[in-house]
Protein backbone atom coordinates (compact mmCIF):
# COMPACT_ATOMS: atom_id res chain seq x y z
CA UNK A 1 0.00 0.00 0.00
CA UNK A 2 1.37 3.41 -1.01
CA UNK A 3 1.40 5.92 1.84
CA UNK A 4 0.97 9.56 0.83
CA UNK A 5 2.35 12.43 2.93
CA UNK A 6 -1.04 14.20 2.80
CA UNK A 7 -4.63 12.88 2.76
CA UNK A 8 -6.15 12.00 -0.62
CA UNK A 9 -8.82 14.69 -0.25
CA UNK A 10 -6.22 17.39 0.40
CA UNK A 11 -4.09 16.19 -2.52
CA UNK A 12 -7.09 16.18 -4.85
CA UNK A 13 -8.05 19.75 -3.90
CA UNK A 14 -4.46 20.95 -4.27
CA UNK A 15 -4.20 19.47 -7.76
CA UNK A 16 -7.53 21.01 -8.77
CA UNK A 17 -6.37 24.43 -7.58
CA UNK A 18 -3.10 24.09 -9.49
CA UNK A 19 -4.90 23.17 -12.68
CA UNK A 20 -7.78 25.65 -12.49
CA UNK A 21 -6.00 28.64 -10.95
CA UNK A 22 -2.59 28.43 -12.66
CA UNK A 23 -2.07 26.17 -15.67
CA UNK A 24 -5.41 26.55 -17.49
CA UNK A 25 -5.84 30.36 -17.05
CA UNK A 26 -2.34 31.08 -18.38
CA UNK A 27 -2.99 28.74 -21.30
CA UNK A 28 -6.28 30.48 -22.13
CA UNK A 29 -4.69 33.93 -21.86
CA UNK A 30 -1.90 33.02 -24.26
CA UNK A 31 -4.26 31.44 -26.78
CA UNK A 32 -6.89 34.22 -26.78
CA UNK A 33 -4.09 36.78 -27.21
CA UNK A 34 -3.52 35.70 -30.82
CA UNK A 35 -6.93 34.43 -31.98
CA UNK A 36 -8.52 36.30 -34.89
CA UNK A 37 -11.71 38.25 -34.18
CA UNK A 38 -11.92 39.84 -37.63
CA UNK A 39 -15.46 38.54 -38.20
CA UNK A 40 -17.88 39.68 -35.48
CA UNK A 41 -20.07 36.64 -36.14
CA UNK A 42 -17.65 34.62 -34.01
CA UNK A 43 -19.33 36.14 -30.92
CA UNK A 44 -22.21 33.75 -31.60
CA UNK A 45 -19.95 30.85 -30.64
CA UNK A 46 -20.68 31.06 -26.86
CA UNK A 47 -24.40 31.24 -27.72
CA UNK A 48 -24.07 27.91 -29.51
CA UNK A 49 -22.24 26.57 -26.47
CA UNK A 50 -24.93 27.73 -24.06
CA UNK A 51 -27.86 26.31 -26.02
CA UNK A 52 -26.03 23.02 -26.60
CA UNK A 53 -25.60 22.61 -22.84
CA UNK A 54 -29.26 23.42 -22.18
CA UNK A 55 -30.38 21.06 -24.95
CA UNK A 56 -28.31 18.25 -23.41
CA UNK A 57 -30.00 18.86 -20.07
CA UNK A 58 -33.46 18.69 -21.63
CA UNK A 59 -32.58 15.39 -23.27
CA UNK A 60 -31.30 14.12 -19.92
CA UNK A 61 -34.74 14.80 -18.44
CA UNK A 62 -36.33 13.07 -21.43
CA UNK A 63 -34.13 10.01 -20.80
CA UNK A 64 -35.29 9.88 -17.18
CA UNK A 65 -38.92 10.04 -18.30
CA UNK A 66 -38.34 7.33 -20.90
CA UNK A 67 -36.78 5.08 -18.24
CA UNK A 68 -39.58 5.98 -15.78
CA UNK A 69 -37.14 7.11 -13.13
CA UNK A 70 -38.18 8.94 -9.99
CA UNK A 71 -37.87 12.72 -9.73
CA UNK A 72 -34.55 12.67 -7.85
CA UNK A 73 -33.02 10.48 -10.56
CA UNK A 74 -34.25 12.99 -13.13
CA UNK A 75 -31.96 15.50 -11.43
CA UNK A 76 -28.98 13.17 -11.92
CA UNK A 77 -29.71 12.56 -15.59
CA UNK A 78 -30.30 16.26 -16.17
CA UNK A 79 -26.85 17.20 -14.91
CA UNK A 80 -25.26 14.30 -16.81
CA UNK A 81 -26.93 15.52 -19.98
CA UNK A 82 -26.14 19.20 -19.46
CA UNK A 83 -22.74 19.25 -17.75
CA UNK A 84 -20.07 18.66 -20.38
CA UNK A 85 -16.30 18.27 -20.12
CA UNK A 86 -15.40 21.29 -22.24
CA UNK A 87 -12.71 22.88 -20.11
CA UNK A 88 -10.20 20.08 -19.70
CA UNK A 89 -10.78 17.27 -22.19
CA UNK A 90 -12.58 19.34 -24.85
CA UNK A 91 -10.00 22.11 -24.82
CA UNK A 92 -7.16 19.59 -24.94
CA UNK A 93 -8.68 17.85 -27.97
CA UNK A 94 -9.10 21.22 -29.71
CA UNK A 95 -5.48 22.04 -28.94
CA UNK A 96 -4.19 18.77 -30.38
CA UNK A 97 -6.49 18.90 -33.43
CA UNK A 98 -6.32 22.62 -34.26
CA UNK A 99 -3.48 24.18 -32.26
CA UNK A 100 -3.71 27.41 -30.27
CA UNK A 101 -6.39 28.88 -32.54
CA UNK A 102 -8.74 26.00 -31.72
CA UNK A 103 -7.85 26.19 -28.03
CA UNK A 104 -8.72 29.90 -27.95
CA UNK A 105 -12.06 29.26 -29.67
CA UNK A 106 -12.78 26.62 -27.03
CA UNK A 107 -12.33 29.31 -24.37
CA UNK A 108 -14.82 31.51 -26.23
CA UNK A 109 -17.29 28.62 -26.69
CA UNK A 110 -17.40 27.93 -22.93
CA UNK A 111 -17.82 31.56 -21.86
CA UNK A 112 -21.37 31.01 -20.54
CA UNK A 113 -20.73 27.49 -19.24
CA UNK A 114 -20.19 28.17 -15.54
CA UNK A 115 -22.87 30.85 -15.40
CA UNK A 116 -25.41 28.45 -16.91
CA UNK A 117 -24.43 25.72 -14.43
CA UNK A 118 -24.83 27.90 -11.36
CA UNK A 119 -27.81 30.02 -12.41
CA UNK A 120 -29.82 27.38 -14.29
CA UNK A 121 -28.37 23.93 -13.72
CA UNK A 122 -27.84 23.80 -9.96
CA UNK A 123 -31.14 25.57 -9.08
CA UNK A 124 -33.06 23.15 -11.32
CA UNK A 125 -31.22 20.17 -9.83
CA UNK A 126 -31.99 21.45 -6.33
CA UNK A 127 -35.67 21.79 -7.28
CA UNK A 128 -35.83 18.26 -8.69
CA UNK A 129 -33.94 16.84 -5.73
CA UNK A 130 -36.35 18.43 -3.25
CA UNK A 131 -33.50 20.16 -1.43
CA UNK A 132 -34.48 23.23 0.54
CA UNK A 133 -30.91 24.28 1.24
CA UNK A 134 -29.16 27.42 0.04
CA UNK A 135 -32.24 29.16 -1.38
CA UNK A 136 -30.91 32.32 -3.02
CA UNK A 137 -32.11 34.91 -5.46
CA UNK A 138 -30.88 34.83 -9.05
CA UNK A 139 -28.75 37.92 -8.38
CA UNK A 140 -27.03 36.32 -5.39
CA UNK A 141 -26.35 33.14 -7.37
CA UNK A 142 -24.92 35.19 -10.22
CA UNK A 143 -22.68 37.16 -7.86
CA UNK A 144 -21.59 33.89 -6.29
CA UNK A 145 -20.57 32.60 -9.71
CA UNK A 146 -18.62 35.72 -10.64
CA UNK A 147 -16.76 35.85 -7.32
CA UNK A 148 -15.92 32.15 -7.30
CA UNK A 149 -12.08 32.04 -7.58
CA UNK A 150 -12.08 29.33 -10.25
CA UNK A 151 -14.63 31.10 -12.43
CA UNK A 152 -12.98 34.47 -11.79
CA UNK A 153 -9.59 33.10 -12.86
CA UNK A 154 -11.01 31.79 -16.13
CA UNK A 155 -12.86 35.02 -16.92
CA UNK A 156 -9.88 37.19 -15.97
CA UNK A 157 -7.59 35.18 -18.23
CA UNK A 158 -10.04 35.34 -21.12
CA UNK A 159 -10.75 39.06 -20.95
CA UNK A 160 -7.11 39.97 -20.30
CA UNK A 161 -6.13 37.93 -23.34
CA UNK A 162 -8.92 39.63 -25.33
CA UNK A 163 -7.68 43.06 -24.24
CA UNK A 164 -4.10 42.27 -25.26
CA UNK A 165 -5.41 40.89 -28.55
CA UNK A 166 -7.47 43.97 -29.43
CA UNK A 167 -4.77 46.38 -28.21
CA UNK A 168 -2.38 45.11 -30.85
CA UNK A 169 0.38 44.25 -28.38
CA UNK A 170 2.43 41.41 -29.91
CA UNK A 171 2.57 38.20 -27.91
CA UNK A 172 6.08 37.15 -26.82
CA UNK A 173 7.25 34.02 -28.70
CA UNK A 174 7.83 32.20 -25.41
CA UNK A 175 4.06 31.92 -24.94
CA UNK A 176 3.87 29.34 -27.71
CA UNK A 177 6.13 27.06 -25.68
CA UNK A 178 4.26 27.83 -22.45
CA UNK A 179 0.89 26.97 -24.00
CA UNK A 180 2.28 23.80 -25.54
CA UNK A 181 3.38 22.62 -22.09
CA UNK A 182 0.62 24.01 -19.88
CA UNK A 183 -2.38 22.70 -21.85
CA UNK A 184 -1.57 18.96 -21.58
CA UNK A 185 -0.03 19.37 -18.11
CA UNK A 186 -3.04 21.26 -16.76
CA UNK A 187 -5.43 18.70 -18.22
CA UNK A 188 -3.41 15.82 -16.79
CA UNK A 189 -3.42 17.37 -13.32
CA UNK A 190 -7.21 17.88 -13.43
CA UNK A 191 -7.85 14.33 -14.60
CA UNK A 192 -5.63 12.91 -11.85
CA UNK A 193 -7.52 14.98 -9.27
CA UNK A 194 -10.80 13.59 -10.61
CA UNK A 195 -9.50 10.03 -10.52
CA UNK A 196 -8.49 10.40 -6.88
CA UNK A 197 -12.10 11.07 -5.90
CA UNK A 198 -13.81 8.48 -8.09
CA UNK A 199 -15.54 5.32 -6.92
CA UNK A 200 -16.54 2.95 -9.70
CA UNK A 201 -18.82 0.59 -7.83
CA UNK A 202 -22.12 -0.65 -9.26
CA UNK A 203 -21.48 0.68 -12.78
CA UNK A 204 -23.22 -2.37 -14.27
CA UNK A 205 -26.45 -1.40 -12.49
CA UNK A 206 -26.80 1.72 -14.63
CA UNK A 207 -26.22 0.45 -18.16
CA UNK A 208 -29.55 1.83 -19.55
CA UNK A 209 -28.88 5.29 -18.12
CA UNK A 210 -25.26 5.31 -19.29
CA UNK A 211 -26.23 4.13 -22.78
CA UNK A 212 -28.89 6.81 -23.24
CA UNK A 213 -26.64 9.57 -21.90
CA UNK A 214 -23.94 8.38 -24.32
CA UNK A 215 -26.40 8.82 -27.19
CA UNK A 216 -27.21 12.30 -25.92
CA UNK A 217 -23.56 13.29 -25.62
CA UNK A 218 -22.18 11.72 -28.77
CA UNK A 219 -25.10 11.98 -31.21
CA UNK A 220 -28.00 14.27 -30.30
CA UNK A 221 -26.08 17.25 -28.88
CA UNK A 222 -23.45 17.30 -31.67
CA UNK A 223 -26.21 17.26 -34.30
CA UNK A 224 -28.05 20.07 -32.51
CA UNK A 225 -24.95 22.19 -31.91
CA UNK A 226 -23.61 21.79 -35.44
CA UNK A 227 -27.03 22.58 -36.92
CA UNK A 228 -27.21 25.75 -34.84
CA UNK A 229 -23.67 26.70 -35.84
CA UNK A 230 -24.55 26.13 -39.50
CA UNK A 231 -27.67 28.30 -39.22
CA UNK A 232 -25.47 31.03 -37.71
CA UNK A 233 -23.12 30.64 -40.72
CA UNK A 234 -20.21 29.78 -38.43
CA UNK A 235 -19.06 27.22 -40.99
CA UNK A 236 -17.98 30.14 -43.17
CA UNK A 237 -15.50 31.50 -40.61
CA UNK A 238 -11.76 30.78 -40.45
CA UNK A 239 -11.87 28.14 -43.20
CA UNK A 240 -14.38 26.11 -41.20
CA UNK A 241 -12.33 26.08 -37.98
CA UNK A 242 -15.14 27.55 -35.84
CA UNK A 243 -17.57 24.88 -37.04
CA UNK A 244 -15.01 22.14 -36.39
CA UNK A 245 -14.50 23.39 -32.83
CA UNK A 246 -18.28 23.23 -32.29
CA UNK A 247 -18.31 19.64 -33.56
CA UNK A 248 -15.56 18.63 -31.14
CA UNK A 249 -16.88 20.44 -28.07
CA UNK A 250 -20.47 19.25 -28.50
CA UNK A 251 -19.13 15.67 -28.61
CA UNK A 252 -17.49 15.69 -25.19
CA UNK A 253 -18.43 13.41 -22.23
CA UNK A 254 -20.11 14.09 -18.90
CA UNK A 255 -18.25 16.66 -16.80
CA UNK A 256 -16.99 16.14 -13.27
CA UNK A 257 -19.45 18.84 -12.15
CA UNK A 258 -22.20 16.24 -12.57
CA UNK A 259 -20.61 14.24 -9.76
CA UNK A 260 -20.27 17.36 -7.65
CA UNK A 261 -23.97 18.14 -8.08
CA UNK A 262 -24.98 14.57 -7.22
CA UNK A 263 -22.85 14.72 -4.08
CA UNK A 264 -24.04 18.16 -2.95
CA UNK A 265 -27.74 17.34 -3.25
CA UNK A 266 -27.45 13.77 -1.93
CA UNK A 267 -28.53 12.15 -5.20
CA UNK A 268 -27.58 8.79 -6.71
CA UNK A 269 -23.82 9.28 -6.97
CA UNK A 270 -23.32 5.79 -8.41
CA UNK A 271 -25.54 6.70 -11.36
CA UNK A 272 -23.58 9.90 -11.99
CA UNK A 273 -20.28 7.99 -11.65
CA UNK A 274 -21.47 5.41 -14.17
CA UNK A 275 -22.53 7.99 -16.76
CA UNK A 276 -19.24 9.85 -16.29
CA UNK A 277 -17.13 6.72 -16.65
CA UNK A 278 -18.99 5.26 -19.64
CA UNK A 279 -19.00 8.52 -21.61
CA UNK A 280 -15.36 9.24 -20.78
CA UNK A 281 -14.33 5.77 -21.94
CA UNK A 282 -16.52 6.38 -24.99
CA UNK A 283 -13.88 8.84 -26.19
CA UNK A 284 -11.86 5.80 -27.27
CA UNK A 285 -14.38 5.47 -30.11
CA UNK A 286 -15.49 9.08 -30.47
CA UNK A 287 -12.07 10.69 -30.94
CA UNK A 288 -11.07 8.53 -33.94
CA UNK A 289 -14.53 9.16 -35.41
CA UNK A 290 -14.08 12.92 -34.97
CA UNK A 291 -10.64 12.75 -36.55
CA UNK A 292 -12.14 10.93 -39.53
CA UNK A 293 -14.93 13.49 -39.92
CA UNK A 294 -12.55 16.42 -39.63
CA UNK A 295 -10.24 14.91 -42.23
CA UNK A 296 -13.03 14.03 -44.67
CA UNK A 297 -15.21 16.04 -47.02
CA UNK A 298 -18.41 15.06 -45.18
CA UNK A 299 -18.68 18.31 -43.22
CA UNK A 300 -20.65 21.19 -44.79
CA UNK A 301 -17.63 23.49 -45.17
Amino acid sequence: IISLPIPIVALRKTLQKMGLLFFMPISFLGAVWIVSFENVRVVLLPVVGLFSLLFGGMLGLACATLLRRKTRDKAVLYCCGAFTNIGSVGSLVCFFFFGEAGFALAALYKMFEDISYYTIGFPLIRFLSGSEEQKQSTLKRLLGVITDPFVAAAFTAFFLGLFLNLSGIPRPPVFETITGLFVPLGTFILLVSIGLGMKFSRVSNYIPESALISLVKFAAVPIFGCTLAYLFNLHLLSDGLVFKVVLVLTSMPVAFNALVAASIFDLDLDMANSCWLVTTLGLIIVLPWLYFLLSSSLLPL
